[in-house]
């Protein structure tokens, strides 16, 4: 057992007396809270998740890209056929690498119908960022403006649509102008 001291607990603050607890003195309270996550992470993690709707830690990346390159030209995949509230059918294509999803497409039958342009520009805007991010997420690709920029500006059908004027706006940061 080590020294006790009268200082300030480092994890809560408030003068007790401590012991030091590893590398760190801590009070009676908190040496057992500390006691408790180390015997029982398990636990934490579970607690942490209903707490904040997200994991503790990232998860290390189990299949890290080797470059920046681009993903391969054929990735397995499924492909699923849901129908909206206003019955039109939507075909939505996961692309997967070792069974974890890193692109995301959705089509509709109803291409040529020019009401649907916007919302299918939009809808495009929004699967190749979320594949962007299923990629950081999954192969551990770096996130950068400058990637989210070259998919907002694929995404555009025709001048001034949303991802045309995202793509104005959000591209002054990319080259210092964001005061401007």
């Amino acid at each position: 057992m080590s020294e006790t001291t009268r200082e300030c607990c480092a994890l809560c603050g408030r003068r007790k007396k401590l012991q030091t607890a590893g590398n760190r003195k801590l009070c009676a309270t908190c040496r057992a809270i500390a006691g408790y996550v180390k015997n029982h992470p398990e636990e934490i993690k579970k607690v942490w998740c209903e707490l904040y709707d997200e994991p503790i830690l990232p998860r290390a990346n189990s299949h890290p890209i080797k470059d920046e390159g681009e993903l391969p030209d054929v990735l397995d995949g499924k492909r699923y056929r849901t129908v909206d509230r206003e019955n039109n059918k939507w075909y939505l294509s996961i692309s997967e690498v070792e069974g974890s999803p890193v692109e995301v497409f959705a089509s509709t039958a109803f291409d040529r119908d020019n009401e649907l342009q916007s919302r299918i520009s939009n809808l495009t805007t929004i699967t190749r960022l979320i594949s962007l991010m299923l990629r950081h997420i999954f192969l551990g690709e770096r996130l950068t403006l400058e990637k989210c920029l070259k998919q907002i500006k694929r995404s555009s059908r025709q001048r001034d649509d949303l991802p045309d004027m995202l793509y104005g706006v959000l591209s002054r940061y990319a080259s210092g102008k964001e005061n401007q």
